[in-house]
């Protein structure tokens, strides 16, 4: 019971955060402009935004350290290529008019240096969009006093620490990859709200607007006046920041 109930809150949660990214990522782009998508997977972000704004197919970028996912965007006529996001980005500066990153962050070694290349690659007046989850969260805290450790996801650790902590599992997601050089799973790095804010500021970022998605264990009926009062906490967060 209490696995299902942290996960109708997990889910929600990033139902909203999703369609809240979607929305300034659509707003951010019009016909005359190029995007770029960082963790492009198979290019299934572009459906989403087509379906909210008109735009073309050659508008859209990717990058994706994944080759099959490269080959099968590709495929479906979507101009993603090969690449590493913790070395950087392979654009030349003011390429983009909208830069995002959903659900990545927490994955790199580097994201740091995604950052600040992504500040680079914007055009004057250009937004980047970030979906990340938030360490501060009051369920981390938890978990620490639990002295198990945290996580804002999939476990990223091993499935011998998932099946001992599995009623508080909150994703679908199967399987582990511990031992594996590509973390798909993993967390890594995962910064708070006011450190991405500030982060954010120092890059040169004129205007930063944060907001966030799930103040666990509020039930969810409570969740969106919760999260207007403390959305440092929060379990997700998007971030909207313009470049001028």
């Amino acid at each position: 019971m209490l696995g299902q109930y942290f996960k109708s809150i997990y889910q929600d949660t990033m139902q909203r955060a999703y369609d809240t990214a979607y929305v300034h990522i659509s707003q951010s782009i019009d016909s005359n402009s190029n995007f770029l998508d960082c963790g492009a997977s198979n290019g299934w972000t572009f459906d989403h935004i087509a379906k909210r704004c008109r735009v073309m197919p050659s508008q859209y970028y990717g990058i994706e350290w994944d080759e099959s996912f490269v080959k099968y965007g590709q495929k479906r006529g979507l101009n993603i290529v090969l690449g590493d996001l913790n070395k950087g980005l392979p654009y030349d500066t003011g390429t983009f008019s909208c830069v995002y990153a959903l659900s990545i962050l927490e994955h790199l070694l580097n994201p740091c240096r995604l950052l600040k290349d992504c500040h680079r690659v914007l055009s004057s007046g250009g937004r980047l969009v970030l979906l990340t989850p938030n360490i501060s969260t009051y369920f981390t805290a938890f978990f620490i006093l639990l002295g198990k450790m945290p996580s804002s996801g999939p476990h990223p650790d091993s499935d011998e620490l998932i099946q001992r902590e599995v009623i508080f599992q909150v994703s679908d997601a199967q399987g582990t990859d511990a031992t594996e050089d590509k973390p798909i799973y993993r967390h890594l790095i995962v910064f708070s709200y006011r450190v991405l804010r500030r982060y954010l500021h120092m890059l040169g970022f004129s205007k930063v607007s944060g907001y966030g998605f799930g103040l666990y264990p509020f039930p969810i009926f409570m969740q969106r006046a919760l999260e207007q009062v403390d959305p440092f906490h929060c379990h997700q967060m998007v971030f909207v920041a313009t470049k001028y």
